[in-house]
């Protein structure tokens, strides 16, 4: 069977984002991303007619893989989960914006020895595929990046494991 090469970028990301859950299984990590596909037929279907939505559907993919990964961090009571998409309001990937919403983020989850914060549509908040890739946005991607690393960094303990996910 041969995946187009969309197709075979969604089931790694699956594959990644949920590796706990499928400890690399591939097949396990297809289901996923199947049921996922599934859960956006009707838009996968306006994409196939109307190829330029493909970005439209990559957003609800991430988002959807997003909201599927943050029902399995909250069976589990002893790990923490802050999900921060980027995209949320025009202002929110804009550094003041950032580090309010993300130090909200970190709060919830000072408590949690094990916790998890996802980052989602930080690129195409930064570096909408619509408008060109400047050296000035691809900086301020790189900067925001580097902000968010260093600012859970600093507000997390020593003694926490913090797993940041950026998709």
């Amino acid at each position: 069977m041969v995946r187009d090469p969309e197709d075979l970028a969604r089931l790694h990301f699956v594959n990644s984002l949920f590796a706990q859950v499928t400890g690399s299984d591939l097949y396990l990590a297809n289901q996923i991303k199947e049921a996922i596909a599934f859960s956006l037929s009707e838009l996968e279907q306006q994409t196939t007619a109307h190829p330029e939505l493909a970005t439209k559907y990559d957003a609800a993919f991430a988002n959807a893989a997003a909201r599927l990964l943050e029902k399995l961090f909250h069976q589990k009571p002893d790990h923490g989960f802050f999900h921060w998409d980027a995209a949320r309001t025009l202002e929110s990937a804009t550094p003041l914006f950032a580090r309010t919403e993300l130090m909200i983020g970190l709060k919830s989850l000072a408590r949690f020895r094990s916790s998890t914060l996802l980052v989602t549509n930080l690129r195409p908040a930064l570096l909408p595929p619509e408008k060109r890739k400047t050296e000035r946005r691809q900086r301020e991607y790189e900067d925001t990046l580097a902000f968010i690393r260093d600012l859970a960094a600093s507000r997390t303990s020593a003694s926490a494991e913090l797993q940041l996910i950026f998709v």
